[in-house]
């Protein structure tokens, strides 16, 4: 029986809410075309469309340094890798995003997608994928002032990037898909991540 808070009791069916399928905005839309998929077209993806999914995640929005994403105590443990192998106007290789210039600045060369499909145990989206996001952290940013509790918090705000490049990849018909199943060690050597960066989440990109 529904509990009853205050002198009015919950109807015994709920209350109904208003049809907010029928509105329409560019938001409703990659709501509800937001899906995860691994299969893409071997096409090439603009560089305006990886531009647009790396801001998405972690992007500046004011001139005081806000982002896309929350981050407890605006400490902002996270950072963003490119891995591009078909990618307009980008040489295949590994880079890193800088966010304060809206950058990508190379680190290294040539085409690291197989070491990183095998580092995620052989997953095919991650070997076809037009270029992958890798989405890594320094939990010591977050957990220097909020302690253990930090680590819950760095793995709340990869959750909220992630969701963004999902909504955004969708508005840009562009399909991808959260990879958590990888080998750590692997992973960071692939990337070649400093002591400090963990990995916490790869999602391929590639056109539907």
């Amino acid at each position: 029986m529904p509990r009853a808070y205050g002198r009015q009791p919950l109807p015994s069916r709920g209350v109904a809410l208003p049809d907010s399928l029928r509105r329409r905005s560019e938001l409703h839309s990659a709501l509800r075309s937001r899906r995860s998929r691994r299969t893409y077209a071997r096409e090439e993806l603009a560089l305006d469309q990886v531009s647009q999914v790396l801001w998405s995640a972690l992007g500046i929005t004011s001139p005081g340094g806000r982002r896309t994403v929350a981050s407890a105590g605006a400490l902002h443990p996270l950072e963003l890798h490119l891995v591009a192998a078909h990618v307009e106007d980008l040489p295949p290789g590994l880079y890193h995003y800088d966010l304060v210039n809206h950058a990508l600045i190379r680190r290294g060369f040539g085409d690291c997608r197989p070491e990183l499909a095998v580092a995620a145990y052989q997953q095919h989206c991650v070997r076809i994928a037009a270029a992958v996001v890798a989405i890594t952290a320094v939990f010591e940013r977050t957990t220097g002032k909020y302690g253990e509790r930090g680590v819950r918090y760095v793995h709340m705000e990869a959750g909220l990037a992630a969701q963004n490049v999902y909504l955004q990849a969708a508005s840009l018909h562009i399909g991808t898909v959260l990879v958590g199943a990888f080998d750590d060690r692997e992973v960071k050597r692939v990337l070649d991540l400093p002591r400090e960066e963990q990995p916490l989440g790869l999602m391929p990109l590639g056109r539907l």
